[in-house]
């Protein structure tokens, strides 16, 4: 008898970091949670980034995922934000990683393929794909949509790695 996987799927960002929860058993997947940790603009970058720590380590406690997947993010508008971006994205890999899980990272295109089918597509058919393959996935915003997109891309990619790792040992 297999046990479902649970899996947190995380879109970093500096004022909203999405985050959704989903459980994995076989081909199945069902909704558990989602939402978005935000930070305080007014606030120095430490403060924002503490906040972003706090947050994300209560849903992590709250949900106790057993994998982490989290995107890749690539230049962005100008270096400082890029930079900005990237401590984020450090905060929402650290997290995870001091809980014990493996973190798996997805190329923005790997989740929209994982998800619609093809590599490049907009918001909403991100959104509707994701009504269709979990009808009581509930998210406010792009950011949770994201991130119940990257958690779907980890649970249809992770048999493949853990293939990939038996070979590689044996």
């Amino acid at each position: 008898m297999q046990n479902a996987i649970r899996i947190i799927g995380i879109d970093p960002g500096l004022r909203r970091c999405g985050w959704g929860v989903i459980e994995t058993l076989g081909n199945s997947l069902r909704f558990v949670a989602s939402g978005t940790v935000t930070s305080d603009g007014d606030m120095d970058l430490a403060s924002r980034l503490c906040q972003l720590h706090d947050g994300l380590s209560e849903v992590v406690h709250a949900y106790q995922p057993h994998e982490a997947a989290v995107e890749q993010t690539f230049v962005n508008k100008d270096a400082v934000a890029t930079l900005k971006l990237g401590q984020a994205r450090g905060i929402a890999m650290l997290v995870p990683a001091r809980a014990g899980l493996r973190v798996a990272e997805y190329a923005p295109n790997a989740v929209k393929k994982a998800v619609i089918g093809v590599g490049h597509g907009e918001k909403q058919q991100i959104h509707m794909m994701l009504k269709i393959l979990m009808p009581k996935a509930e998210f406010k915003g792009n950011d949770a949509a994201d991130a119940l997109a990257i958690a779907i891309c980890h649970a249809h990619n992770r048999g493949g790695d853990r293939m990939r790792q038996v070979l590689a040992s044996a």
